[in-house]
């Protein structure tokens, strides 16, 4: 994991106060999620500018540099280039833009004069900026941003937060911390003779589906050479990239192309060997020569009750890690030392089959989708206040007024991939930095390009499979069946592709989900306990309905919510809490 800083006076002469570039380097070890003592600094100054770096790399031979030094500039790459070469032309560009350059990264530059940052199409790396009647503050965590800004007194942004108690992330370009905004993506914030401007590169706009094979294999070629050059870093590597690999769409995509780039790859399942994952992971692995590892789930004696983690320490681990972007109902990965062995998944591979919002949608009528992008901005209106209701409003208003489906794919990459994942993520970036072929900055931008309900019918990731690797054409796939063929007609002659459904089972169940009233009460002890705290977002009456039972009925409401709660309490950031007994949630029987 990379974090940097950037500091540009707003009075280039006056330089930089001695006690901002003192309050940097002492906020490091709070907003840097890792031990103290993995961290590893580098620093650049000119007058009236300057670059702080930091890593937990344990040494220098991950190519870009943490900082890569030119005539009077340096350069910070935040995640990987498809070319690391490129870092040169980011560097020497006359203005700085990421839209070009391949790769899941956002890019901070800094000369004598300038200081300078960028992001990708989605924003997955995210760049945060703020200002102050002396300088201007540009960087990669949230909370050090503010903390360089206006010093250790955090002061919330209370109603951005509405958004995160509805959905468990933001959707817009606010953050918990007032006066700290996250860069939109494709987008490039800039400080020259201390003033601050940002600059836009739009979104590309979707051709119309192709009317000729001609024209699809066109298309379908110009994203296949993006995903190609995407996993290039990985030939370096030394070692077969380790793929999660399943039965499903995303997974056996990323394994075709590393296959077709000829990237040596082993695979790895986890499951029984009945269940559908596994027995097509192992036909995949089979016919493109690769090893398959199935690892099954540990088995253990029935028990009635399992213990789990207090919430108010899950939710401070959330907080550190995610600065407040991301809900403590999820699972965040825990920490381990930086490992560079590569390692890949389908993760994100619905951006090519556009967007977990438009998948969700069975009617495509502008009505149902302008009602879909309502119900995400203002989900759950009545246990909100009139003032949260009216600001969900107003965000709202800008994608209502777009077409529905280009909106509500759009609406993916800016919130879904650029600030829910962009939160979550943060807790595997300190383990190592993955090499993602779906959230290419160029692959991205060719998906974005193609019609979204060609894309939503799935026939460009088929056709993606089996131009990278023929043999899986015919090998089913987990789940529903292709899209496409819904109402294709197939020949006698014509193959249908087909599917394989797990069954149904007694498993899934999860303390999550199913807190019990132990949990519950928990949970409800402290959210009443903060209750005035929340009153400016929410309705408290309604807020003591979601308790009305021993047992919560909206368990990811009430987290979202006790999330919220822990951080406007004042526990994060702070010390961790501590003396904290587990949980006893019962399972169901």
């Amino acid at each position: 994991m990379r974090v940097y800083l950037g500091l540009a006076a707003k009075r280039p002469e006056a330089g930089i106060p001695e006690a901002v570039l003192h309050t940097v380097r002492a906020s490091i070890e709070t907003a840097f999620p890792v031990p103290a003592e993995v961290i590893r600094p580098r620093e650049w100054h000119r007058p009236g500018v300057s670059l702080f770096a930091w890593t937990n790399e344990p040494d220098d031979s991950r190519t870009p540099p943490l900082l890569a030094t030119g005539h009077d500039r340096v350069t910070g790459v935040n995640g990987n280039l498809a070319v690391p070469g490129d870092v040169d032309r980011l560097a020497g560009a006359p203005e700085l833009s990421a839209e070009a350059v391949g790769g899941c990264f956002s890019v901070f530059r800094a000369t004598g004069t300038e200081l300078a940052a960028a992001t990708a199409i989605h924003r997955v790396c995210p760049v945060y900026y703020a200002e102050t009647p002396d300088v201007h503050v540009i960087g990669s965590r949230a909370l050090l941003v503010s903390l360089a800004a206006f010093g250790e007194r955090i002061e919330w942004d209370v109603l951005a937060l509405q958004s995160m108690i509805r959905q468990g992330y933001f959707l817009s370009d606010e953050t918990p911390y007032r006066g700290v905004s996250a860069l939109p993506p494709s987008s490039t914030v800039t400080v020259r003779g201390g003033s601050r401007t940002v600059t836009e590169a739009p979104l590309p706009v979707a051709v119309a589906a192709p009317s000729s094979a001609r024209r699809r294999r066109a298309l379908i070629g110009g994203l296949a050479d993006a995903l190609l050059t995407s996993v290039e870093p990985l030939r370096a590597a030394g070692e077969p990239v380790n793929l999660a690999l399943t039965g499903g769409r995303d997974s056996r995509l990323a394994a075709a192309v590393l296959h077709a780039a000829g990237i040596p790859l082993r695979a790895t399942t986890n499951g029984l060997d009945s269940h559908p994952d596994v027995i097509l992971a192992g036909r995949i692995a089979g016919a493109l020569g690769v090893e398959h590892t199935v690892i099954p789930p540990a088995r253990t004696e029935r028990r009635d009750a399992v213990l789990v983690e207090h919430p108010l320490a899950r939710t401070y681990e959330t907080l550190r890690t995610c600065e407040g972007m991301t809900s403590a109902y999820e699972s965040i990965v825990g920490y381990l030392p930086y490992n560079a062995r590569p390692t890949m998944s389908g993760q994100s591979g619905e951006v090519l089959r556009a967007g977990s919002f438009l998948l969700l949608q069975s009617d495509l009528s502008p009505k149902a989708l302008r009602r879909r992008i309502d119900t995400t901005f203002m989900r759950d209106k009545a246990l909100f206040s009139a003032e949260a209701n009216d600001h969900a409003r107003e965000l709202a208003r800008t994608w209502q007024e777009r077409e529905g489906v280009e909106a509500l794919d759009q609406m993916y990459v800016f919130y879904r991939i650029g600030r829910w994942q962009a939160g979550s993520r943060a807790g595997s970036q300190r383990r190592g930095d993955p090499v993602w072929p779906f959230l290419d900055n160029r692959v991205v931008r060719a998906a974005l390009g193609l019609d979204q309900a060609w894309r939503l019918s799935e026939e460009v990731v088929h056709e993606l499979i089996t131009t990278f690797a023929p043999k899986l054409r015919h090998i089913p796939i987990e789940g529903k069946p292709w899209r496409f063929t819904a109402d294709r007609r197939y020949y006698p002659w014509q193959r249908k592709p087909g599917f394989l459904t797990a069954p149904k089972t007694g498993g899934g169940w999860s303390w999550r989900t199913s807190p019990g009233e132990a949990l519950s009460g928990v949970l409800r002890d402290h959210i009443l306990e903060h209750l005035d705290l929340l009153a400016p977002i929410v309705s408290p009456d309604e807020v003591r309905k979601l308790f009305a039972a021993p047992v919560v009925t909206k368990p990811a409401q009430v987290w979202h919510l006790y999330t919220v709660a822990t951080m406007l309490s004042g526990a994060y950031p702070g010390k961790a809490p501590e003396g904290l007994d587990e949980i006893h949630v019962q399972v169901p029987s």
